[in-house]
């Protein structure tokens, strides 16, 4: 925002010399830029004072977590390592 903000004032600079110049046809464009300028600045700032903050909860990792060791079959000694059968 504050490079928008210093192209709205080199316009308004730019204006007023256009129209010490007599510069009719510069007047119009600055003019127009201008509003053009104020238009984006106050979306801008609309914008940022809007509150932008997602809540995305704690995620749930239960159903993706579990044993890295298969529970034994049957016939098989849970206290024993697979393996070594």
């Amino acid at each position: 925002m504050p490079r928008l903000e210093e192209i709205h004032a080199n316009l308004r600079d730019r204006l007023q010399e256009a129209k010490e110049q007599g510069w009719l046809g510069e007047v119009a464009a600055i003019e127009a830029s201008l509003a053009a300028a104020e238009q984006k600045l106050t979306a801008m700032r609309d914008l940022a004072t809007q509150h932008t903050t997602v809540h995305l909860g704690m995620p749930d990792f239960r159903a993706t977590t579990g044993r890295l060791i298969p529970e034994p079959g049957p016939g098989q000694d849970a206290t024993r390592p697979r393996g070594d059968g």
